[in-house]
């Protein structure tokens, strides 16, 4: 049978485990069949007499698989610029947080904000990933912090999904801070998290996966491993924010229950990262809220080199620490600021930024079976897509083999 599509006179970056680097094929093509990869590989091993209904000359670009962030609050009402102008005055991520700042300030925001609101305000932001090769994303609750708003802005994600040509995951992030009308009951307030908005949730299934903010302006590792529980209760895997700020064992407590990342990672230590190693956990890293709240602790890069942990990257969108939606600046902070090469810097927001969402199965990766979800680069080198500062040389993108931008032909 013809494929429906074959990509021709490319370079792949294929990123497939088992090679080299990037897994770079210097004349290669990538043929599709149904929205799905049927060939990615050379062109002189492409089966003989192979023809498709669309023929695409590349003229030499670059196709990398199309880019995975896999850490996003992309849903939220509101700005904090006055915060940023606050923290310009010398006052600190925490003390705007115990001010009624930071997430509770977002709160106010997203709450008064209708799910159409919510919807056209993440596409704005949306719309800028995309520009860049995004075709899959992690989207966080964690705004709302009562069960009706939380359930809003989960389907405000789902939504964003369905206007847009890319994939979108959701995780419920109830445990992200507490709201007013908890009155700094902190264990009452996990208890609502778990016996009341996560069985809605649940139910509806508006989340891919449950997260949480383990940290001393947040939750306890034990109030996190009681939300833990009841995801995996429902069968929801889990994430969590760990080791941003200090050392609670974060990263060892994600690895203990299987999580699927720990993320941002600052302040862990050794152990942690052998924890993650052995458990499978991804570490990702998150240069633009370092950059943003003007962090002097990076995360420990050679430690995770050292014990071979996966490492991934991501955006952090979000309204206070990251108002950040340019992925290859991602890229480019995490080199400069966190020393990451270009491999660990394309790597981390391709397949490993899938297996930290658990899509590894189906993107991140030039493979035969997974969604076709191409970037297409006018660039002469992968490294480009790191090393540039404020350029952007998407010259095409498919999702699930259908091209979103016109090439030549």
């Amino acid at each position: 049978m013809p494929f429906d599509t074959i990509w021709t006179n490319a370079r792949l970056a294929t990123m497939a485990p088992g090679q080299p680097g990037l897994g770079i094929i210097e004349h290669g093509c990538v043929a599709s069949k149904d929205g799905r990869i049927v060939f990615a590989g050379a062109t002189a091993d492409m089966p003989s007499g192979a023809d498709a209904m669309e023929r695409i000359d590349c003229d030499g670009r670059w196709i990398t698989p199309g880019m995975v962030d896999c850490h996003t609050h992309l849903i939220f009402g509101g700005n904090r610029a006055n915060e940023f102008a606050m923290r310009l005055d010398g006052a600190s991520y925490e003390e705007i947080s115990r001010a009624g700042g930071g997430i509770a300030s977002s709160m106010l925001a997203t709450r008064a904000a209708t799910e159409e609101q919510l919807v056209t305000s993440g596409l704005k932001r949306l719309d800028h990933l995309i520009a860049e090769g995004v075709t899959t994303l992690e989207i966080k609750s964690g705004y709302g912090l009562d069960q009706a708003t939380e359930i809003r802005c989960l389907s405000a994600a789902r939504q964003l999904g369905r206007e847009r040509a890319v994939s979108v995951v959701t995780s419920f992030l109830g445990a992200h801070a507490m709201p007013p009308e908890a009155k700094g009951d902190k264990d009452a307030y996990i208890a609502r998290v778990c016996d009341e908005m996560l069985p809605a949730i649940a139910k509806l299934k508006l989340a891919d996966a449950v997260d949480a903010f383990c940290e001393g302006i947040a939750f306890s590792p034990a109030q996190t491993a009681r939300v833990f529980a009841a995801a995996k209760s429902f069968g929801l895997p889990v994430k969590l924010h760990a080791d941003q700020l200090s050392n609670l064992h974060g990263a060892r407590l994600a690895a203990e229950h299987g999580a699927l990342s720990a993320d941002h990672l600052e302040h862990t230590d050794e152990d942690g990262v052998i924890a993650l190693t052995k458990a499978g956990t991804v570490a990702v890293v998150l240069p633009g809220a370092f950059y943003a709240l003007r962090e002097t602790q990076a995360p420990p890069i050679a430690l995770f080199r050292k014990h071979g942990t996966h490492l991934a990257l991501a955006t952090d969108c979000n309204p206070g620490t990251s108002p950040l939606t340019s992925l290859l600046l991602a890229m480019n902070m995490g080199a400069t600021l966190f020393h990451l090469t270009v491999d660990e810097c394309l790597l981390g927001v391709t397949r490993e930024a899938a297996r930290a969402l658990g899509r590894l199965g189906e993107v991140g990766t030039l493979e035969a079976g997974k969604s076709c979800d191409l970037a297409i680069w006018d660039i002469e080198q992968p490294a480009e897509l790191v090393y540039r500062i404020g350029f952007n040389p998407l010259h095409a993108r498919v999702w699930h083999g259908q091209s979103q931008t016109t090439l030549s032909r």
